[in-house]
Formats: structure tokens, sequence, C-alpha cells
């Protein structure tokens, strides 16, 4: 078997609480990677044209990549993919920590799951076997506590868990799943799949990991890593986490602030980053093996929200949501959010937004206070923002509707509610305005996974005058473009930058880490950790190629789900001026998109109407994947 993998994927069936393994040929390594692209395979060869996104023919596909656990930075990532209940289209979502790493220790490269439980269950993982354990007792729990008797049950204080909360159970449509209580598979409602199941967790022990390849060049280039860190862009991030790009952000008009209506915050630095560090930050934490330690610990022990380390911190998806677009400026506040989401098993973007939404409704009178049940939804309101959390997740009062997502709450609201919704594919957008960052306007629209920041690069970082010409140039990228431009040059950027960050999700390689622009590593570089754990003569051109099988992939099962340029659109809300800051009156023409959308089917060799042509699929070697478009639900 190629170095680097265990060369075994277990196929567990929850209906008939049974499991095999699988023994793929390493032709399906190469061409699959791990990841995003292994597990969208399994979900068009398997899932029938039509399945319900919380039914038992939704197959849920877990895997990790060739350098997981390796001892480098930035490999500890796994993919989760179903059919979204959120989006009705492709699922995919990933998550760091230490359960990534542990599952080529417990055995294994993936799991394939299939049916549903009778009852509630969690699998356990170890010496290369699977075994049902029931989870009766653990059902209802929220994630420190599901974790907490979980390994008193296995007598093992290292064992990972990676698990839903009660949101999860109760089908909250963006419900996550979570790993050491605080890092997030969140996008696209995968614990909402994995509740349908009656699936509580996925419990993992092991011994030793895989053999890699070239051990000596791995930990080469992690030297290399550990001494060039505190001289790259990452290291920023090490010190304030994520949300040290806010006061950035807001200088350039680009916070969304108030349910999109501004993308500036009067209140940016009491939620900044820097001031995270400097009042609730406890510690930083890191995913295995990782130099950068930007995971965010918090602990409030004062005053009227009190935040439990144990769960984390707040990210800056997850300060803007819970924060900016809700007009909140209570840092504590925001943690406390974050800490439920976190318990519950909530996506915070989802849900931050979500309530920004109803807010946004509220203030119109488009909502009413009998409708909310009581709550005054003004934006600015804490307590209100901190108990709709709660709401969504338990699915009760207002918070049963809003658990259903803004898109499918607006409907119950009328057209005035529905020009409020701020969505691609029903999916939330997250913290990154495509007013100023205007490529994104054409990837939040032809995502296969709906509107998702981690899916291509921003645009400043292709800006003239920039650092990063050399690692643009590594791609074939040498024309850099003003940030608000989006021409030909522009959607080609998208276009081969969303290959670079879809690899990462088949490689299961971090997108802090890796990547083409600010990243640690350079693009040549993951190529290079790649060789290095597998031995395969691995370069930049088949990685951007199995960049592209990935999102070609996700297009032909959105294809066959009746997915078209029609559902490739921007929410009506962002063609509406912006108000104040560097940003303000600032627009997206329609036609601009539709201009970019165009050329962009065409440089993907696609239809008209977005649709993978054959033509392209067997270039890309997943030819048998226009067979399966053509099945009607």
């Amino acid at each position: 078997m190629t170095k680097g993998f265990t060369g075994r994927i277990v196929h567990v069936d929850l209906t008939a609480r049974k499991s095999t393994v699988e023994q793929p040929q390493e032709s399906f390594y190469r061409r699959y990677g791990g990841g995003s692209a292994m597990g969208t395979h399994y979900l068009l060869k398997g899932m029938p044209a039509g399945a319900d996104p919380l039914g038992a023919e939704n197959i849920l596909t877990v895997f990790v990549g060739p350098a997981t656990g390796a001892p480098i930075s930035g490999q500890s990532r796994v993919s989760v993919c179903a059919k979204s209940p959120l989006t009705g289209g492709a699922g995919d979502s990933q998550a760091g920590g230490f359960w990534p790493a542990f599952l080529k220790r417990s055995g294994f490269d993936g799991l394939v799951i299939t049916g549903r439980a009778a009852e509630p269950v969690y699998l356990w993982l170890h010496d290369g076997k699977v075994e049902f354990r029931e989870a009766d007792h653990l059902w209802g729990k929220i994630t420190g506590e599901t974790e907490r008797l979980i390994r008193e049950e296995l007598g093992d204080e290292k064992a990972q868990v990676m698990q839903i909360g009660p949101a999860g159970e109760k089908l909250v449509r963006f419900a996550c799943i979570i790993n050491m209580s605080n890092r997030a598979n969140g996008r696209t409602g995968m614990g909402a799949v994995m509740g349908s199941k009656n699936l509580k967790a996925i419990v993992l022990q092991g011994g030793q990991g895989p053999e890699f390849f070239d051990s000596q060049k791995i930990k080469e280039l992690a030297r290399w890593g550990a001494d060039n860190f505190k001289d790259s862009n990452t290291y920023e991030l090490g010190l304030h986490g994520t949300a040290n790009v806010i006061p950035g952000q807001n200088d350039d008009g680009g916070l969304p602030t108030r349910n999109w209506s501004s993308g500036v915050f009067e209140d940016y630095e009491k939620i900044s980053g820097q001031t995270m560090s400097k009042t609730i930050l406890k510690e930083r934490d890191t995913c295995f093996g990782c130099v950068i330690r930007c995971k965010r610990v918090v602990e409030v022990t004062k005053g009227g929200f009190q935040v439990d380390p144990y769960y984390g911190g707040p990210e800056y998806e997850s300060i803007s949501t819970l924060g900016s677009y809700c007009g909140i400026n209570d840092l504590p506040a925001i943690a406390k959010a974050n800490e439920l989401c976190n318990k519950f098993g909530l996506d915070t973007i989802s849900c931050g937004a979500t309530i920004a939404w109803a807010m946004d409704c509220y203030e119109r009178g488009v909502i009413s206070k009998t409708a909310t049940g009581g709550l005054e939804l003004n934006f600015g309101n804490t307590a209100a923002m901190v108990r709709l959390v709660e709401q969504i997740a338990g699915k009760e009062g207002f918070g049963a509707l809003l658990a259903e997502g803004s898109a499918r709450a607006a409907e119950k609201f009328g057209s005035e509610a529905q020009r409020l919704v701020v969505t691609a594919k029903k999916q939330e957008f997250p913290a990154h305005m495509p007013q100023v960052k205007r490529s994104l306007a054409l990837i939040y629209a032809v995502n296969p996974c709906g509107a998702d920041h981690m899916s291509s690069d921003h645009d400043p970082m292709y800006e003239p005058d920039t650092d990063y010409a050399g690692r643009m140039a590594e791609i074939g990228l040498l024309d850099p473009q003003p940030a608000r431009e989006l021409g030909p040059e522009k959607v080609r950027f998208a276009h081969y930058t969303q290959w670079i960050y879809s690899a990462c999700n088949s490689l299961c390689l971090c997108q802090f880490v890796y990547g083409p622009s600010w990243q640690l590593y350079s693009t040549g570089q993951m190529a290079e950790v790649i060789r290095a754990a597998t031995g395969w003569e691995f370069n930049v051109f088949e990685l951007m190629k199995l960049g592209e099988r990935t999102v070609n992939l996700q297009r032909a099962f959105n294809a066959r789900e009746g997915f078209s340029a029609e559902n490739d659109v921007l929410p009506e809300k962002i063609s509406q001026p912006l108000k104040g800051g560097e940003s303000d009156g600032a627009w997206i023409p329609a036609d601009q998109i539709e201009t970019a959308k165009t050329l962009y089917y065409q440089m993907c060799g696609w239809s008209r109407e977005g649709i993978p042509s054959r033509a392209k699929l067997e270039e890309l070697g997943i030819g048998w994947a226009a067979d399966l478009m053509e099945e009607k639900s």
C-alpha cells in the first residue's frame, strides 16, 4: 500500500449494525487523495438521486488525507461529506484538532456510513476494529459532558471524540459536528445528517500511525516551517487568532454589520482579536503537531456572561456573525454565544447570520414581537442574541423557525423578509464581503456547497504591489488586479485558487498553513509534503487537477439533484448600496456577476447551465460521473 495511508476504509451500515473493510488500490488513493474528493465519490456512487438529506438513504463520509498524522504543521484535518439538509446539494465541511490524526492510528483512512440506527449509538474505532455501542444515555447531552462520559466508559482520557450535540439530535439544519468540544465541521449541516442517523459520536483509540515514505524530508519541511514562522504572515494569526483581521476588515469597509447593511462597525475595536488577547484570552491552543497555535481559549469568570474555557473561544467568523452582524459589541457575550454553539453543536456562521436576519426583519416591522414570542430583536440586544442561540439549539419558541435557516424562515414572512436574506444556495454568507472582494461574489454564487470564504483566495492577495507575486506565479497568475475588479483575469484568479483550496480539502491540509499566497507553506511546498508522505511524484499540476476534480465531482452531484445556473445566484441585498466607511455606496451589479459567471463556466469546460461536460469529466478521470448525472429522482 502507498505510504501515508493505512489502506483501509471502513463501511458502516447503521441499520444492520455491521461493518466491512474496503482496501482500494493505490490508483484510487492517488486519483482522489482523501477528504472531499473521496467522500463525494462515495456519495455519487452509493446514493440515489433525490435522496432525503435527513433520511436513511443519505450517506455520510469521513475522510482524512495522505499526510494526516505526520509530524508537520497543518496536516490534522478531516472532511465530512453528505447531502446537505441546508442546501439540498453537496455538503462538505472541514475541521482540525487531534481527531483526524488519531483516525489513522485507529487503523483507518476513512468511513462511509449508511443507513440509520434504530436507537442512538456511537462507533468505537480501535486497533483496526469497529464496535457499535449504545448511546441512549448520551442522547440530549452537551458535547463536554458526552466527551467526559465516553472517556470514563472506555477508561481512556485520551480517546478522541467526534460527536453531535443536542442541535444535531434535533435536526437543526445548520447543526455541526464537534471534536475536542471546540473544533467544528461547521458548515452545510453535517451534524443534522449525523443526528438523522441516530449516530451520536465516532470515538477513536489507537496506537501507531502510518509509515511515511520520506520521514526525513517531512522533518526538514517541519523545521523550515518552525524557523520561518515568526517572519511569516501567519505569525499574527498565532498571536491574535483569526480575529486579528477585524481592524483591517473594518478599515476596508468589509466587516459585515447589521445584517450586511454596512461594512463598518463603530465598535470594531471592542470585539477585535487584539482586544481578546488583552482581556479574556486564557491561552492559545493548537491542532495536532502545528506550530501556529491559532486556536483561541477564552475564559470569563465575572459579569453577566461567564464562559468556560473547555469550549475554546470565538474565531473571526464567530465574532462577526454573533457580533457585528447583530450590532453587538460585548465580547464576553459573543464568547458566551460561541460557547453555547460548541456545547450544543451549531454552526456559528449560520446561527449568528440567521439571528441578524431576524433582527433586521424586526427593526423594519416585518417580524413582530408576537411572532418572536416576546423577544425584542433590536440590533445590539445582547441578551436576546444569546437567548436565541439557546432556542435554536433546542428548537424552542421562535428558535424552532430559525433552526431552519434564514432562507426557509423568510418564506413564512413573505417577500420583504426574503429580500433581507443573505445566503447562496440557502447557506448564510460568511464574514467576507464580496462588495469589497469582488471575486468572492463569483465564488459565493458558483461554489457547489453554498457561500463559503474558504473555497478560493481573497482579492487582496492578488492586488498589485503585494508580497505574494512569487507564490501566485507558481500557479500561473502573473497579472495582479484591484480588489473590486471582476474582469477575465480576476475570474481566472478565482478559478485557479478555487482548485488549490479544494485540493487542500481533499488532501486534508489546513488552508491557514498551505496555499498560494499568505500561508506558511507555498503551493509547491504543499506538493513536497505529499511527495514525502506517499512517495508519489506529486507536483503542482497534479495538485491543481485534484482540486479541479473535487469541484467537478461536487458540481456533478448537484447537477444530478437538479441544480443548474439558476441556483448560482446572489441575494438581492448584495445589490443594495452599503452605508458608511470605505465601502460607502458599494454594491454589486447583477450584470457584472452574470458576465463573470458565464466566463467562469467556459473556463471550467461546463455548459451554459453550469453542468460539467462529459469531455471535462473524462479528462479528469471521472467520466463515470457523467452517466450518474443523468439519473433522476
